[in-house]
């Protein structure tokens, strides 16, 4: 397989693939890779016809599904800048980086165009439906009608193996212009160039076996360089059957597609697993008779392969490995995962490294790390002891962003003269280069003596807490403070009243203390009434509440 072209990577897979099933939408319709390559045929021949030029910016907004990934590949494969965007984002949000980002086109779901204003809109030629490629919106009857002609197979001509071909692009060639909502309250536009996707899928190709016919389940968003690389571009590098969650991925959807569809590769994120972990495993292990059997050697052997065995068949049973990503996994769960010998791993990335910066296969992987530093990149931690002294994460190579789009500042401060990217990332490496992240550089908090806190560290402890569903731990008056959302569901099931969860809540408080050094003390618990307020990803918006 030729590997140094990133277009080229799916030219091959095409026509090697042509009669195979490419994409599904869960319990709908299945397309095959020539079925797909027709649509993205028709979209060539309106992209010319309408004058729209290699380089232009077209964006997509929508959930994930098959017309979402035939509509990325038909831009990629144009020539043209792929502008996703998050669906989670506010119409004034959408309508703001359409303008930012120049974008001249745009695939949309219906429902989220509908909320669009046209006159915020004056650059786009014309809006299709992510649902059937129907025209929502064409500033001129002959757009819309240019279109129509083009969407059919008689105007732009028949696509086959022989003729099917994709333009490509040159390694620092702009690919994806991604829009990510950070806790700190804003959007920049990271400019991800094809040298970063191909290094990212060429290094999956080499250690996550995958083969053409392997059934993935996407359900993180594709907007997202997360989802976007991992669970659709490698996958479908190698001809794999893509099969997208197109409704929010609640946790019950998630496993019932997985116990359908038996992927053989799953990404994740922690909370999908930690949920798992606190509804279905734990309430089973804190039986007393369990409690008492765990405590028997030979029995606890046996318990925990019967633990490992459900929980494998819980995610299809056919999978190789689960890769979580995105965020720190709890550390309780992390250890009992360990202990039962299940196939998981943890990776460390973000969007401006296209994302991968860390990782290693499960069999390999060394607890409490992010994985080991992928071979096509440099690391270097900012402290003098970078085996033992927290400092920032530094990264340089073939997967870093060009920068951010129209803001140079913001640039030069994240990437410095000598090319290292600063992550804003907290951490130590092992002399093989595992990498240990202890939090954010703007979360850390200072001790009455000048120790640093990672408040990131306190909360993990502190989810493992009767009725904490999530927290977030700052500094009032220079005393440690948790604010907690209580477990709706916990409260409903067992309705303790207003003075006993706050005694539950205080009694959580001591109990993690003893976990705590002296000086990262917990002074208090705050309960808050609502759900904290969190990006798209799922992150909470920390500085809302610091």
């Amino acid at each position: 397989m030729k590997r140094d072209q990133l277009i080229g990577l799916y030219t091959q897979s095409f026509r090697e693939n042509w009669a195979n099933p490419a994409f599904s939408d869960f319990q709908g319709s299945t397309t095959t890779y020539g079925e797909a390559a027709q649509i993205i045929r028709q979209v060539h021949c309106y992209f010319r016809e309408a004058g729209i030029q290699k380089g232009d910016k077209i964006a997509i907004l929508g959930r994930n599904s098959s017309n979402w990934a035939t509509s990325f590949l038909a831009v990629s494969g144009y020539g043209a800048i792929t502008v996703p965007i998050l669906p989670d984002f506010n119409p004034d949000d959408i309508q703001h980086i359409l303008l930012h980002s120049e974008s001249v086109f745009l695939f949309a779901a219906d429902s989220l165009f509908e909320k669009l204003e046209s006159s915020k809109m004056a650059g786009i030629k014309g809006v299709v439906s992510l649902t059937d490629f129907s025209a929502l919106s064409f500033p001129s009857p002959q757009g819309r009608e240019l279109w129509l002609q083009c969407f059919s197979a008689e105007f732009s001509g028949q696509s086959a193996p022989d003729n099917f071909e994709l333009a490509d692009f040159e390694g620092d060639d702009l690919c994806v212009l991604s829009y990510t909502s950070g806790t700190s309250g804003y959007s920049k536009g990271v400019m991800i160039p094809a040298r970063s996707l191909l290094s990212n899928i060429v290094y999956a190709q080499d250690h996550m076996p995958l083969k053409s016919g392997d059934k993935i389940v996407s359900f993180l968003p594709m907007a997202h360089v997360f989802g976007l690389l991992f669970e659709f571009l490698f996958p479908v590098s190698v001809g794999c059957h893509v099969t997208f969650l197109t409704k929010p991925p609640t946790p019950q959807l998630i496993i019932k597609a997985f116990q359908e569809v038996k992927p053989r590769l799953i990404l994740s994120v922690p909370l999908v697993i930690e949920k798992i972990y606190r509804k279905r495993i734990l309430p089973a292990l804190e039986k007393p008779v369990v409690k008492f059997l765990l405590k028997v050697p030979g029995i606890r052997i046996l318990l925990y392969k019967k633990v490992r065995a459900s929980l494998v068949e819980t995610f299809g049973g056919n999978f190789h490995e689960i890769v979580i990503g995105g965020a720190p996994l709890n550390h309780e769960v992390e250890t009992f995962f360990r202990k039962i010998r299940f196939p998981f791993t943890i990776g460390y990335g973000m969007t401006e490294c296209g994302p991968l910066i860390s990782y290693e296969p499960w069999d390999r992987f060394r607890s409490t790390s992010a994985g080991r530093l992928v071979d096509r990149m440099e690391v270097r931690i900012d402290s003098s002891d970078p085996f033992n002294e927290v400092g920032e994460i530094l990264v340089r190579g073939a997967n870093v962003m060009m920068g951010y789009y129209k803001n140079e500042k913001a640039t030069a401060d994240a990437i410095d003269g000598d090319g290292w990217l600063h992550t804003g990332d907290l951490g130590i490496i092992d002399r093989e280069d595992f990498v240990y992240i202890r939090g954010r550089c703007k979360n850390m908090l200072l001790g009455p003596s000048g120790q640093n806190i990672y408040p990131e560290e306190m909360e993990a402890k502190l989810c493992n807490y009767p009725y904490v569903l999530e927290c977030v731990i700052t500094e009032r008056d220079g005393k440690m403070v948790a604010f907690v959302y209580p477990d709706p569901e916990m409260v409903e099931a067992e309705k303790p009243d207003e003075n006993q969860l706050k005694g539950i809540m205080t009694d959580n408080c001591k109990q993690v203390n003893k976990e705590l050094p002296k000086y990262a003390q917990l002074s208090a618990i705050i309960l808050v009434d609502k759900e904290f307020e969190k990006t798209p990803k799922r992150n909470i918006k920390r500085y809302l509440y610091t």
